[in-house]
């Protein structure tokens, strides 16, 4: 293909390079007059390991050049790759003058290009979110060892023209509309500095306490079913139980004893906390009407009720004056044993007058339903009952979403 790219940084500049030892004839386009003669010369504009090498021999072969013109540049290219720099704007967000400015100066050279084509955006003219996930310092094999291929498109579009350019990496493709193709890429980036904040944080204490950091998340990271994984990362409610609060209280504890300052982890339990308070807020806006909890232990399939965000919520419930009923089939309070049936004298001792036996008591006169956690024998019932209610879905259930005779509410979606 004939490539244009907006932007001679780092990724612009990585992508020129390998983009054009793939085969494909690319131009650099750029306001610094500097990077596009050194770009045209053979030079590279950045340090980057293997690019140097890249940039030299492609431009020497003829297949990667570089101009100022931008309309020229799209006028005689089949695809344009915008990769100017977003950086930070004062308050913090982020700073688009120089997408704008790139976008602006693109769209100038589209209606050229439409008069003379004949055609029309979506009729031989696409627009397609195409994020990058490339580190300084490796940006070279990422390019070419992606964990994935990700394209933002509209519905009904299957990205073709970026599958065919990128047939040759080894790297699954997904195609998802352009917000979500941006989030992650967005998610991607924080998730990295909260990893980051959290082995610093946690190294500092553990090196406090005589252990080699080093070697306690070697072992941590071993876990592949759990700590590196998908488990846990999926947004929704708040955690409980007896294992995941307590720990985190128990290592912060320790990490005053040591005196390190810790205040990344210091917020987990607050930021838990609030997830709480936001479902209550979500239901108060709505007005102090009938609700119906499904779901009271902290997580389905078990009844252990120890700082389950259910019935923090129950209880936030029960103190501003709502008319409870709460379902959870797992939770029989009259058998609790042992320290869960500790915890239900000490903490909330009145629980077991607002349980309901069944789906329909619980929603019997119930004008707001929140499900925590249903069971799927259940949730079956729970549907086929459901009717005019307003819905809050903590679980994310796609039947409740798809469901007609409900006002639908999600809580992360």
């Amino acid at each position: 293909m004939k490539i244009s790219i907006c932007g001679i940084g780092y990724v612009g500049a990585v992508s020129s390079g390998c983009l054009a030892e793939m085969g494909h004839e690319v131009i650099g386009v750029d306001v610094s007059a500097e990077k596009v003669a050194m770009l045209s010369a053979g030079q590279s504009p950045i340090v980057e390991a293997e690019i140097s090498e890249l940039i030299a021999g492609n431009a020497a072969r003829g297949r990667l050049t570089a101009t100022t013109d931008i309309a020229a540049a799209v006028a005689n290219t089949d695809l344009t790759f915008i990769a100017v720099g977003t950086p930070s704007a004062a308050d913090g967000s982020v700073s688009l003058r120089a997408v704008d400015a790139v976008l602006e100066s693109i769209g100038r050279a589209i209606p050229a290009l439409e008069a003379a084509s004949g055609r029309k955006l979506g009729q031989g003219l696409h627009y397609y979110s195409n994020p990058e996930f490339l580190r300084e310092g490796s940006a070279v094999r990422d390019f070419h060892a992606p964990a994935m291929t990700l394209i933002g498109a509209p519905a009904g579009d299957d990205g073709s023209i970026l599958r065919e350019l990128y047939a040759p990496i080894a790297a699954p493709v997904q195609v998802v509309p352009y917000r979500v193709a941006e989030s992650a890429k967005h998610l991607s980036n924080v998730f990295h500095a909260v990893k980051l904040a959290f082995a610093n944080e946690a190294g500092a204490v553990l090196a406090a306490l005589g252990v080699d950091a080093r070697e306690a998340f070697r072992i941590f990271c071993e876990d592949r079913v759990l700590n590196v994984s998908s488990a846990y990362l999926k947004p929704g409610f708040a955690f409980g139980g007896s294992c995941l609060p307590k720990d985190t209280r128990s290592f912060l504890a320790l990490a005053d004893q040591a005196g390190v300052a810790v205040p990344f982890l210091k917020q987990v339990m607050p930021s838990n906390t609030a997830v709480v308070e936001r479902a209550f807020s979500a239901i108060a806006a709505h007005g102090r009407k009938p609700v119906a909890l499904f779901g009271l232990a902290f997580k389905p399939g078990t009844d252990d009720l120890r700082e389950s965000p259910y019935v923090t919520l129950a209880e936030r419930l029960i103190g501003k004056g709502y008319d409870l009923r709460i379902f959870d089939r797992s939770v029989n309070v009259a058998s609790l044993l042992g320290a869960n049936r500790s915890y239900i004298e000490r903490e909330i001792p009145h629980i077991d007058r607002l349980m309901v036996p069944d789906v329909r008591a619980a929603l019997q006169g119930a004008e707001i339903v929140v499900v925590g956690h249903v069971n799927g024998e259940d949730r079956r019932e729970l549907l086929d009952a459901l009717d005019g209610q307003l819905v809050l879905d903590l679980a994310g259930l796609p039947a409740l979403a798809a469901n007609t005779r409900i006002t639908y509410e999600g809580f992360c979606w």
